[in-house]
Protein backbone atom coordinates (compact mmCIF):
# COMPACT_ATOMS: atom_id res chain seq x y z
CA UNK A 1 0.00 0.00 0.00
CA UNK A 2 1.21 3.53 -0.80
CA UNK A 3 0.43 6.39 1.15
CA UNK A 4 1.24 9.92 -0.86
CA UNK A 5 1.39 13.16 1.74
CA UNK A 6 0.15 16.30 0.92
CA UNK A 7 1.11 19.39 1.87
CA UNK A 8 -0.77 22.12 2.65
CA UNK A 9 -0.48 24.76 0.57
CA UNK A 10 -1.87 28.34 -0.03
CA UNK A 11 -4.21 28.79 -2.45
CA UNK A 12 -2.90 31.13 -4.86
CA UNK A 13 -6.32 31.88 -6.17
CA UNK A 14 -7.30 33.25 -3.38
CA UNK A 15 -5.12 35.29 -2.37
CA UNK A 16 -5.43 39.15 -3.33
CA UNK A 17 -2.22 40.80 -4.56
CA UNK A 18 -1.10 44.43 -4.81
CA UNK A 19 -0.43 46.39 -7.59
CA UNK A 20 3.49 47.63 -8.25
CA UNK A 21 2.37 50.86 -8.83
CA UNK A 22 -1.23 52.33 -7.05
CA UNK A 23 -1.19 49.14 -4.56
CA UNK A 24 -5.02 48.72 -4.62
CA UNK A 25 -6.20 45.26 -5.14
CA UNK A 26 -5.68 43.24 -8.39
CA UNK A 27 -8.60 41.55 -9.53
CA UNK A 28 -7.11 40.40 -12.68
CA UNK A 29 -2.92 40.54 -12.70
CA UNK A 30 -1.07 41.43 -15.21
CA UNK A 31 2.80 41.29 -15.73
CA UNK A 32 4.51 44.32 -17.04
CA UNK A 33 6.62 44.89 -20.23
CA UNK A 34 10.59 43.97 -19.61
CA UNK A 35 11.38 47.48 -20.79
CA UNK A 36 9.46 49.37 -18.04
CA UNK A 37 11.42 48.36 -15.27
CA UNK A 38 8.38 47.31 -12.66
CA UNK A 39 9.07 44.64 -10.53
CA UNK A 40 5.59 42.06 -9.93
CA UNK A 41 2.52 42.43 -10.82
CA UNK A 42 -0.28 45.27 -12.22
CA UNK A 43 -3.64 46.47 -12.29
CA UNK A 44 -5.48 46.54 -15.58
CA UNK A 45 -5.51 50.24 -14.83
CA UNK A 46 -1.90 51.01 -14.50
CA UNK A 47 -0.81 48.65 -17.41
CA UNK A 48 -3.04 50.00 -19.86
CA UNK A 49 -1.69 53.41 -18.22
CA UNK A 50 1.86 52.23 -19.08
CA UNK A 51 0.64 50.77 -22.64
CA UNK A 52 -0.66 54.58 -24.12
CA UNK A 53 2.71 56.22 -21.96
CA UNK A 54 4.83 53.78 -23.66
CA UNK A 55 3.19 52.91 -27.13
CA UNK A 56 1.88 56.19 -28.26
CA UNK A 57 -1.09 56.33 -31.05
CA UNK A 58 -4.21 54.99 -31.47
CA UNK A 59 -4.90 52.27 -28.43
CA UNK A 60 -8.35 51.68 -27.69
CA UNK A 61 -8.58 51.93 -24.10
CA UNK A 62 -11.31 50.07 -22.66
CA UNK A 63 -11.19 51.33 -19.29
CA UNK A 64 -10.54 54.87 -19.21
CA UNK A 65 -13.95 55.53 -16.83
CA UNK A 66 -11.26 54.44 -14.01
CA UNK A 67 -8.98 57.16 -14.40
Amino acid sequence: MFFISIKNRKNTLALKEKCSICNEKVQLRYNPMEEWGIEGTMCGKCYSKKVHEYYPGEHIRVNKDLD
